[in-house]
């Protein structure tokens, strides 16, 4: 679920792992989504891991961890990391993380766009582009092919990557969903002119559709894993 490390001095930041109850790896726990024990005994998504009390950590993909709750294997993961066997894991959990997963994300887009850090509109978009003013690029995942490339390769201009194939991110959501988020009609392109703001973006992006099983393409440049943890820390983001 998580992006490759690049050679960016940031990514060299060291940040708190934990332990994924499901495969037994361990990584950044930005990576990572939390679950949380409420005090009837119920299991939650704590997607932004402020619930308290005991955590229990999911780094898997939303197949193998809806296999998982199906053959009752969760249960018994979870009451070992809760150290109790008094709760209850509702059987729609996994539904319950990816809705958690993407409402998170889409409200750190809304909260970006407030701070004045997004820019939509594709004119707008391509012009911050071919300046290289652009840290991010998303698409909606309806967005035209055409006007896709044409973005695409005007971030490729602005980044200095001709020739390389980067291109910005499509989002798992469409854009009625995104206009949504952004209180709009629809947004079909959405350019971060901030970096500090994609790094907090990207964290949750990854997260989201590490879960959904979507690759993520490097649509933030220079958000790898490390230097998202870095931005986030600095900024107190999710």
């Amino acid at each position: 679920m998580r992006m490759s490390p690049n050679d960016s001095p940031k990514a060299t930041v060291s940040e708190p792992e934990r332990r994924c109850i499901i495969s037994g790896e361990r990584a950044p726990k930005t990576g990572l989504t939390r679950l949380a024990l409420s005090p009837d005994g119920l299991v939650a998504p704590d997607v932004r891991a402020r619930a308290p009390g005991r955590g229990a950590w999911i780094g898997v993909d939303r197949v193998t961890f809806d296999a998982a709750l199906a053959k009752g294997k969760v249960k018994g993961l979870l009451a070992r990391a809760f150290k109790t066997s008094a709760i209850t894991v509702p059987d729609d959990l996994g539904a319950q993380l990816e809705a958690n997963l993407r409402r998170a994300t889409l409200d750190r887009f809304g909260i970006e766009a407030r701070s004045g850090a997004i820019l939509l509109g594709g004119e707008k978009i391509e012009q911050a582009a071919r300046a290289g003013q652009l840290a991010a690029l998303f698409h909606a995942d309806d967005a035209a092919p055409d006007g896709r490339r044409k973005l695409d390769q005007a971030w490729r201009v602005g980044r200095g990557l001709e020739g390389t194939g980067a291109t910005g991110l499509v989002l798992g959501a469409d854009r009625a969903i995104l206009g949504s988020a952004l209180g709009r009609e629809t947004v079909v392109h959405i350019g971060i002119t901030d970096k500090a703001s994609a790094a907090r973006i990207m964290a949750l992006v990854e997260r989201w559709h590490g879960f959904i099983g979507r690759n993520i393409a490097d649509a933030a440049g220079e958000s790898t894993s490390h230097v998202v943890a870095h931005e986030i820390d600095e900024n107190e983001g999710f």
